[in-house]
């Protein structure tokens, strides 16, 4: 049968046993630990020959996808007890106290046909303690299509456990400077598909995607001055949006997606301003004799934190989306830049010197609760947040290499997202949750 795409199935219910207890499960709590997870090869439902591969194989990508949000614990496969021969997928064949002996929390079986052209696989998700069943989903494709299949999968396994989906299918945007001139690349949140999106022969920095993810907003010398530009990725059109003389610096786009933050040097200072993409109005919200740059709005677009030297050092500040009641918001360190508002609002994380060397923070929005989530010895700088708050992307620097990592939001689980040799890659920004493929 003829098919389009990718098409899929529910097969259960989540929360579809009754003796699942647990709706979410915090993954931010002080206490949490990974969840161990148990993952056998898959079963082949066809018993056909020559699959041995596949069937191994969708358990260790499952595996490799799991481990990549930083949330589980691979029990490894030498440590399973359980008679694969007469075990099934299905709760009445499954012997869950084999698992829970290995200190197993949660079970993923699966099984698959392939026939050379179609493959269909069924993912289920088992509570060990309780002895049932999560979630369950089938998917139809082709062999190409088994790493979307299992992404899709690992985010419903989030969405069951956590209470929010993973966030495979969303991208970040970076700068990547060799020698003289740099352009903007995107990559997938697991590290794949590499795409250079400008070759402009010239400095181009700072994207920023819109709030739909279809545009991107980045700053380039491309004619001399460095003007701001905003290019739709579906054609790679391109428009300039402001050419003021001096620094049009590229700023995020308002929650809404109607306005973008810009930074403008026409008037002789740094100053932050706000433009309406419609009307084109220009809106000045800061006025001071110091230095007032990296804006980054609220969720609820109501505020605006910023960086500002007008106590004598670089700190974050934070006003009123119309530049009203500013408020110092940094006091630890004497230097303090580039915040990043999570999306749950209560959370901005920075890059601050220490020791020496820049290295990310959090702060809560009342100035209380200030946490060093990283201590690498390259230092990091230019932090953006996932669109679930779960991760920080940031840039690193290690023995020379200038890289795109990510962390998870307590600081935990780093991970080098991309480094090419002779590149730094730096200002990234990550998109909105996109639809998965």
């Amino acid at each position: 049968m003829r098919k389009i795409g990718l098409v899929i199935i529910v097969a259960a219910l989540l929360w579809s046993s009754p003796v699942w207890g647990k709706i979410y499960i915090d993954i931010n709590s002080p206490a949490f630990q990974q969840f161990p997870v148990a993952i056998p090869d898959f079963k082949n439902l066809d018993e056909q020959n020559g699959t041995e591969k596949l069937s191994i194989q969708f358990s260790n990508c499952l595996a490799e996808a799991l481990k990549m949000t930083g949330f589980f614990r691979i029990i490894d496969k030498k440590a399973f007890i359980e008679n694969k021969d007469e075990a099934g997928i299905t709760a009445d064949t499954i012997n869950f106290h084999d698992w829970s002996i290995i200190g197993a929390e949660f079970l993923i079986k699966g099984g698959f046909q392939y026939n050379r052209e179609n493959l269909s696989v069924e993912f289920r998700l088992f509570g060990v303690v309780e002895g049932g069943l999560i979630v369950s989903k089938k998917y139809w494709g082709t062999l190409d299509e088994m790493k979307i299949m299992i992404q899709k999968f690992t985010s419903e396994i989030l969405l069951a456990l956590t209470g929010e989906p993973s966030v495979f299918g969303t991208k970040i945007a970076f700068t990547g400077k060799e020698g003289k001139t740099s352009d903007i690349y995107t990559i997938n949140f697991d590290g794949s598909d590499l795409v250079k999106i400008t070759n402009n022969r010239s400095l181009t920095v700072l994207p920023h995607w819109s709030c739909d993810g279809k545009q991107l907003a980045y700053t380039s010398y491309r004619r001399g001055n460095p003007d701001l530009y905003i290019m739709d990725l579906s054609n790679r059109e391109v428009k300039t949006i402001s050419k003021f003389k001096g620094l049009n610096l590229s700023g995020p786009w308002s929650p809404d997606g109607s306005r973008i933050l810009l930074t403008l040097s026409k008037d002789g200072n740094e100053e932050i301003y706000i433009l309406d993409l419609e009307t084109k109005k220009l809106t000045r919200l800061t006025d001071d004799p110091a230095i007032d740059v990296s804006p980054t709005w609220s969720p609820d677009g109501s505020r605006i934190a910023f960086v500002s030297n007008r106590s004598g050092s670089p700190q974050i500040f934070v006003m009123n989306v119309d530049g009203s009641k500013v408020r110092r918001l940094t006091y630890e360190g004497h230097y303090n830049t580039s915040p990043s508002w999570s999306p749950k609002g209560n959370t901005i994380v920075y890059e601050g010197v220490t020791n020496g060397s820049f290295q990310l923070f959090s702060i809560a929005e009342d100035g209380s609760n200030f946490i060093q989530l990283t201590f690498e010895d390259g230092g990091c700088e230019y932090p953006t947040w996932s669109p679930d708050g779960r991760y920080v992307a940031f840039s690193s620097g290690e023995k020379g290499k200038i890289r795109i990592c990510i962390i998870n939001s307590n600081g935990l689980n780093l991970r080098v997202l991309h480094e090419k040799p002779g590149m730094e890659t730096i200002y990234p920004s990550w998109s909105p949750r996109l639809q998965l493929y």
